[in-house]
């Protein structure tokens, strides 16, 4: 049951993005690489949405093997939209350039994205570094976006 909701939690998130891809247009619409921006997170939510079809077949799967296989093919997925994900972050950086050390992290974080979901492709042995990349991406990624979402809510209801 658990991973039922796992999928519909999943699919929550696909839907939010969307949003948040259409607030952050509706926000910064005048700026020029707002369209652009806004493009990559739709790539984002629907790489995401595509990677959450791969789980329900696990439903189907008798083999522990089997089943691991199919979370493969959904963490991939997964990851490849991360990428588009770093875009994303790095054009909003560009475009909201205020206050600077939110567009730094966000910045730093898209990169970190980028070069992360790279490595999984390109380093035959990227497992033995997995938790340094993990960091590089959690620390400006976490702190980026957190105090970007603290600062529009601080921001708007001024």
């Amino acid at each position: 049951m658990l991973v039922r909701y796992g999928i519909l939690a999943f699919l929550i998130t696909v839907v939010f993005d969307v949003v948040i891809a259409w607030a952050f247009y509706e926000l910064y619409k005048n700026h020029t690489l707002t369209i652009l921006s806004t493009l990559f997170r739709m790539m984002h939510a629907s790489i995401m949405g595509v990677a959450v079809f791969a789980l329900p077949i696990i439903f189907n799967l008798k083999t522990d093997e089997s089943i691991l296989h199919q979370l493969d093919i959904f963490n991939t997925i997964w990851l490849i939209g991360l990428f588009f994900f770093g875009i994303h972050l790095i054009l909003l950086g560009k475009i909201i350039k205020r206050p600077k050390f939110i567009t730094l992290f966000l910045i730093l974080g898209g990169a970190m994205y980028i070069l992360d979901t790279t490595m999984h492709f390109l380093l035959p042995d990227y497992n033995q570094y997995a938790s340094i990349f993990l960091a590089l991406i959690a620390i400006p990624s976490i702190i980026g976006e957190m105090s970007l979402a603290i600062w529009l809510l601080i921001k708007k209801t001024q």
